[in-house]
């Protein structure tokens, strides 16, 4: 899906009660990943990896946002910033499964593409879920392809 930032609204704030915090050390890659774990199942240590070494660099290939309630972690997703190009794209927006409904995925995505435009990017993708599909066409997203994802054996 693909929806020019210009179109969408970014004024969306997170539900009463959470707050959208910025991932910038260990601690929040940790929360990142802990997330993913929940919401995506198997391991996400990898993808912790690779967030945390872009933190290192500048500007940041990537951002990284939790959404907590207090000092619990309910939601996260990230935003690449592919440089030489107008489009920055969406990663792994997951919100646990009580949380759901209450708002804080699109909270997420209005942050994040808030992030995409102050770096100057015209454009966001997402491959979204069936599950994220509904939700980003409310937002103004449009079906652009599919994708099927396959596991090669080993």
């Amino acid at each position: 899906m693909v929806a020019q930032i210009a179109d969408l609204d970014l004024a969306v704030p997170p539900p009463e009660g959470v707050e959208l915090v910025q991932v910038v050390d260990a601690g929040g890659v940790e929360a990142l990943v802990r997330v993913h774990d929940q919401v995506f199942g198997g391991a996400h240590a990898a993808m912790g990896r690779g967030v945390l070494a872009g933190l290192t660099q500048q500007p940041r290939p990537v951002e990284a946002v939790v959404a907590m309630t207090g000092r619990t972690a309910v939601a996260a997703g990230r935003v690449n910033f592919h440089a030489g190009t107008d489009f920055a794209s969406l990663w792994g927006g997951g919100t646990i499964p009580t949380w759901r409904g209450r708002g804080v995925f699109r909270s997420l995505v209005s942050h994040r593409a808030a992030a995409a435009r102050e770096r100057g990017f015209r454009y966001l993708q997402v491959d979204a879920s069936k599950a994220s599909q509904p939700i980003l066409q409310r937002l103004g997203f449009i079906e652009l392809a599919t994708t099927t994802p396959y596991k090669f054996p080993v």
